[in-house]
């Protein structure tokens, strides 16, 4: 039997080339798990491949999503960004982009890195699961649920548990791919 990939990622080239390189390995870089965290946010009410199509116009808008930079953003910057049509331009989002750029700073400072921070809500370990059909994975856990109420308690804005699920997935904290997925086992290893 053939191996395909997920069928969410057969859509169009970008979102097979993330899908099979990015998308459920598990990550550990401070200043790509906040981008992560910035685009599921500008994700919501949106489809990812909407995100991903602009990703490369959020990463020079929001300054390589240099975390200190971003958290330093004023009116001006917002105005700015306001007007920019390669990103997503919703006044809610930007500004909730400044907001986690700050309290991920704070998390930051109490926790040594925000990886250290976010794996803990996984145990340091990637929750590996065995769907069959996309169907059967969830959009949202018991662990989004409680990574969303922490990410709030701490200043954090859309970070829904959908959007804190979709995080997980994305870096590797939950293995979402389909066991026929050739990716499924590679991001296990």
């Amino acid at each position: 039997m053939k191996l395909e990939r997920c069928p969410w990622a057969t859509k169009n080239p970008l979102d097979a080339q993330y899908h099979d390189e990015e998308w459920g390995a598990p990550l550990h870089d401070d200043r790509l798990l906040f981008e992560f965290l910035i685009l599921e946010g500008a994700q919501a009410g949106l489809s990812w491949s909407t995100v991903l199509a602009k990703r490369e116009n959020y990463r020079h808008a929001f300054d390589h999503f240099d975390v200190a930079k971003v958290a330093r953003f004023n009116d001006a910057k917002i105005e700015s960004l306001m007007q920019n049509a390669g990103i997503i331009r919703n006044r809610l989002k930007i500004i909730s982009a400044i907001k986690n750029a700050q309290a991920f700073i704070a998390v930051q400072k109490e926790f040594g890195s925000f990886d250290t921070y976010i794996w803990a809500f996984v145990g340091g370990n990637p929750i590996q699961n065995e769907w069959r059909l996309m169907s059967e994975a969830p959009a949202k856990s018991d662990i989004s649920d409680a990574m969303c109420k922490d990410l709030k308690k701490r200043g954090f804005t859309f970070v829904g548990s959908t959007i804190c699920y979709a995080f997980m997935q994305a870096t590797g904290m939950v293995n979402d791919h389909l066991v026929d997925c050739p990716r499924h086992l590679a991001v296990t290893l």
